[in-house]
């Protein structure tokens, strides 16, 4: 899963239950490929048309006022003059970025003369980007619905792990980040809407409770080797009001529990709305079902084929548990640094994709807060230049039982299949791509599908490239994989659509 500081669709619902994983539109070749040519023809002209030129400066304007409104996302790609800051969430500031929106649209549909290739495509695309954002928030009404929509603009992991300048200036930009993170909350709690679903309280408790006890437990290690005296104290009386803001937050969304319900449907119409709006696709929803079924019926059939190998004479039940209880030695954290090497090498030796760049994704775990998914990538945007991403595996909950624990850590081929998707040649070699690109907008804003639809199709092609050496233990791990996402397509649908209920899709079994 990518962290969305990338990937520029906001809180696409049930995120990681919700289908980070949708139709491979296109492929990074063809996309570094459309922006190179266009790019290079381009550059054949003596001189540009006046027109052309204002063009590229109306893009960089855009992406000055995107930053603006959008601070948080300004920090993650790079750009730490906005250290410290965060979204105006406030009714009148969702209103302010709403208009902004709809006139940088108008200016954007308006501007159709003297464009050379490159820019008519980058229009299309600054457009069709300007659509997702507001469809999340005029049509779904995402910041007074969903919790999510503001998960990873609060992320304050950007100034705690990843090394753009030295810790004493990274803390005292955490302590302003922390000084407005008190505004922020109450902004939240009196945005959303009351009664939530009962997925989405518990999502917000996850959330901002999970940020309390990482603010209280873990953040001030970080910086202990800071001997600024006075930075130590002012970052000790922002913190601690961080964390009571964060609990008083965390005990808001406990206390909606007794009334939360089940309505977190977007219906037919607003899904159909939310596919053209966030990814141009037109096809039905009918159409999607099915193409859907076949790709789970493909994956279904082909693990067949693969426990029969692996575990002859069992239920598929029976082989997947097989291949789940093959745990990695050691904590998953350790063996996933292993698979990344492995991986690289592989990527190199098969001549799989270049690698464009000498960046390198380190493992570490994840944070409490975000321990809603079992795996995720941060990736330093454009303006960073040879920073490390950080690859994070969750562990267990340790309120679980020793059972549900164990169960939850994965098996060593559903892990290396998981390091593919995000790492090698997954979410990180794709966005050392796409930082590279000509475009700036192209750096910045990458479709959601694309994204997911490129990792997840990098699970496959790899194994058909002989990783595993056909071993039938990783072909298993491989196929639940793809067979977890060919769920998760058909549940968003039926979920959104009023067909399947969330103890329905959780239940879900394959049939054997």
């Amino acid at each position: 899963m990518m962290r969305l500081a990338k990937i520029r669709v906001k809180s696409v619902p049930n995120k990681c239950t919700q289908g980070r994983d949708s139709l491979l539109r296109c492929t990074l070749v063809i996309v570094v490929l459309a922006f190179g040519a266009a790019w290079l023809t381009g550059c054949r002209t003596t001189q540009r048309p006046v027109a052309s030129r204002d063009w590229d400066q109306f893009v960089a304007d855009y992406l000055e006022s995107y930053f603006a409104a959008h601070p948080d996302i300004a920090v993650a790609e790079g750009r730490h003059e906005f250290d410290g800051q965060l979204p105006d969430w406030s009714k009148a500031g969702l209103d302010r970025e709403v208009a902004r929106l709809h006139s940088e649209r108008a200016r954007a549909v308006a501007w159709t003369d003297n464009l050379d290739q490159k820019q008519r495509f980058e229009r299309e695309y600054v457009i069709a980007q300007i659509d997702s954002d507001l469809f999340w928030l005029e049509s779904a009404r995402w910041p007074y619905r969903d919790p999510f929509f503001y998960t990873w603009a609060v992320d304050p992991q950007v100034y705690l792990t990843r090394p753009y300048a030295p810790l004493d200036q990274r803390m005292r930009a955490f302590i302003s980040y922390e000084k407005v993170l008190p505004r922020a909350l109450e902004q939240i709690r009196a945005n959303l809407q009351t009664p939530m679903p009962r997925t989405y309280v518990d999502f917000g408790r996850i959330t901002f409770g999970g940020m309390a006890r990482y603010f209280d437990r873990d953040v001030e290690a970080i910086f202990a080797s800071v001997k600024d005296s006075q930075l130590q104290s002012d970052f000790a009386a922002a913190n601690a009001n961080a964390i009571r803001a964060l609990r008083s937050l965390d005990a808001w969304f406990a206390s909606q529990r007794h009334t939360a319900n089940e309505d977190f449907a977007l219906g037919a119409d607003l899904f159909r709305q939310m596919l053209y709006a966030t990814e141009r696709v037109e096809i039905s929803l009918g159409e999607l079902e099915t193409a859907g079924r076949r790709d789970l019926e493909r994956n279904l059939a082909a693990l067949k084929e693969a426990c029969a190998q692996f575990d002859p004479g069992k239920s598929l039940a029976d082989c997947t548990a097989k291949q789940t209880a093959d745990k990695p030695s050691g904590s998953p954290v350790d063996a996933a640094r292993q698979q990344l090497k492995e991986l690289k090498a592989f990527v190199l030796d098969n001549q799989i994709v270049s690698i464009p760049g000498t960046e390198e994704a380190q493992v570490d775990q994840a944070p409490p807060y975000q321990r809603w998914n079992l795996a995720y990538i941060t990736i330093p945007g454009p303006y960073e230049k040879g920073l490390p991403s950080v690859y994070y595996i969750s562990p267990p909950d340790p309120k679980w039982t020793a059972a549900e624990q164990k169960a939850y850590l994965p098996g060593k081929a559903h892990l290396l299949f998981a390091s593919v998707h995000e790492v090698m040649p997954g979410h990180f070699l794709q966005f050392l791509h796409a930082n590279r690109v000509p475009s700036r907008f192209g750096q910045i804003f990458v479709g959601y599908a694309f994204a997911e639809g490129w990792a997840h199709y990098a699970e496959e092609m790899m194994w058909d490239a002989g990783l595993g050496a056909k071993d039938p233990e990783t072909h298993v791990g491989q196929l639940t994989e793809a067979l977890l996402r060919d769920g998760r397509f058909l549940s968003a649908i039926a979920l959104h659509t009023g067909r399947m209920t969330v103890s329905e899709s959780e239940n879900r079994k394959l049939a054997v």
